[in-house]
């Protein structure tokens, strides 16, 4: 039987929807490097939070910050145990992160973003040079959250180190790191040093794996080594780009629910109080109006900033 077949018939091919890329995306194991955020466990991303979950190893990087909750508040809301790493595994025995990369999913967890630090580009490029693919989820870090003081982000130049002086060694190299910035009218965001898990100088030598207790530069500690290069300077005939009566802005615990602010001259910032770690501070450069006004919330002294 001969069937006409007119313009009105239709024939329906079944739709083959194919997703090769997902499927060897989905395959295909890798490296993941995770930010966490600043505050507490809460703060990981939802698409952090599903890479840490599918991962059979995760670790938690525990050095260059901190987060307010510990290891154990992460595990239980991550669902995961976490592997501490410190310096030295990151440092000097990446191969133990990255063993077996290629054949399951591994997770490096950084508080903030993990290009916060370069030792975490250190690790992608050892992942490359072994063929190990990687992923990046950024999350919050301190170098965006610091906006939340009012002074405006393209406002910032170069951001600066403050380390611990020793009693053989202060360097004063940061100090004019600050001072260009301030001639270009720009701020600095000065990040405090961190020391955990160091050895001191004699168990170092005597090679004991003994180890001194965690410190946390503070805002306090920062102003005074500052204040001591101002009066160094002097004393050298120079007069400083930044003095006592710089405005300065001291933060504590950015992006956590006790986050504190405050305001002041680097003269008063050796005596204000914000608490516990961790702590940043800025030396504040030419003020717009609006950041004026917004400093203002934060201020120690009402007549600083002209109420």
């Amino acid at each position: 039987m001969n069937e006409r077949r007119g313009e009105n018939a239709s024939f329906k091919i079944p739709s083959l929807e194919l997703k090769f890329i997902p499927l060897l995306e989905y395959l295909r194991k890798m490296l993941y490097l995770v930010g966490l955020g600043l505050g507490d466990a809460k703060d990981i991303t939802v698409k952090g939070l599903e890479v840490v979950k599918q991962c059979s190893r995760v670790y938690l990087e525990a050095y260059t910050s901190i987060l307010t909750v510990g290891k154990e508040a992460l595990e239980e809301f991550y669902g995961k145990e976490l592997i501490l790493a410190d310096r030295e595994t990151v440092e000097q025995e990446a191969d133990t992160i990255l063993k077996d990369a290629h054949l399951c999913d591994v997770a490096f967890l950084v508080v903030g973003d993990p290009f916060g630090a370069t030792t975490h580009s250190d690790l992608v490029l050892r992942a490359v040079k072994l063929g190990i693919p990687y992923r990046v989820i950024h999350n919050a870090s301190i170098l965006n959250a610091v906006g939340c003081c009012g002074l405006q982000l393209y406002n910032f130049g170069e951001t600066v180190s403050i380390v611990f002086w020793a009693d053989t060694w202060k360097p004063e190299s940061f100090f004019d790191k600050i001072a260009k910035n301030r001639k270009n009218g720009m701020h600095t965001l000065c990040l405090l040093d961190i020391k955990v898990k160091e050895q001191s100088l004699e168990n170092l030598m005597r090679g004991k794996k003994i180890y001194e207790p965690p410190r946390y530069m503070t805002v306090n500690e920062a102003a005074e080594q500052l204040l001591t290069v101002v009066q160094n300077r002097r004393l050298k005939g120079e007069e400083p780009d930044i003095t006592e009566n710089t405005i300065c802005v001291g933060l504590a615990r950015v992006g956590a629910l006790d986050q504190a602010i405050a305001t002041g001259t680097l003269q008063e910032m050796p005596t204000v109080e914000l608490g516990g770690p961790l702590h940043s501070l800025i030396i504040a450069g030419s003020l717009h109006p609006l950041e004026m006004d917004m400093l203002k919330l934060f201020t120690i002294d009402n007549s600083v900033l002209g109420h």
